[in-house]
């Protein structure tokens, strides 16, 4: 699946929590998304996925979810877009 990244960003909270997001657009869908990432360690990832500005369709979000559990490339792509935009 072809995405659109449209603006990323990663920053450390307390010196030890990793938050990062990133906003993009999935080739046929209506929706926005973002995916914020967060991690203890800069490991191990855990993520949330939202609407970026206005809600749209659930059944479209559920099934972007499913295919961010199912898609390990797509979703090192957006945790990377993430990561490469962490201030070194």
């Amino acid at each position: 699946m072809n995405i659109e990244v449209i603006r990323a960003e990663m920053r450390r909270e307390d010196e030890k929590l990793y938050v990062g997001n990133t906003v993009f657009k999935a080739e046929g869908t209506q929706s926005q998304y973002e995916i914020t990432f967060m991690s203890k360690n800069g490991k191990d990832w855990d993520y949330s996925l939202h609407f970026t500005e206005l809600s749209g369709d659930e059944e479209e979000l559920l099934r972007m979810d499913e295919l961010l559990e199912n898609d390990d490339d797509l979703y090192s792509q957006l945790l990377d877009a993430a990561l490469d935009a962490y201030p070194a």
